[in-house]
């Protein structure tokens, strides 16, 4: 499947399950660092909900957050720019 039909199915999931606007939990898994964290808040910004919590060793951190979003292309913005972040793993 092309990465365009994979996204247009993705969209149209996200428009079958969601109102939009709406709040959107994204989840994310980054190496341990403040920086990681400045770049997932820079890309949120202020108005987002974080929560977090550090793995058994440390060496990871586990974010959960919830923002308000105009649309699935907002989601896929949202990730795309997330994504830029070097060892992220996006859920």
């Amino acid at each position: 499947m092309s990465k365009e039909n994979a996204r247009e199915r993705m969209r149209k999931q996200l428009d079958e399950t969601h109102t939009w606007p709406c709040d959107f939990m994204f989840k994310f898994i980054v190496p341990q660092g403040n920086e990681n964290e400045a770049a997932l808040r820079a890309i949120f910004g202020l108005k987002a909900k974080f929560k977090f919590k550090d793995s058994k060793t440390g060496k990871y951190r586990s974010f959960t957050i919830v923002d308000h979003v105009e649309s699935a292309d907002a989601v896929f913005a949202r990730y795309e720019a997330a994504a830029k972040i070097l060892g992220i793993i996006s859920l």
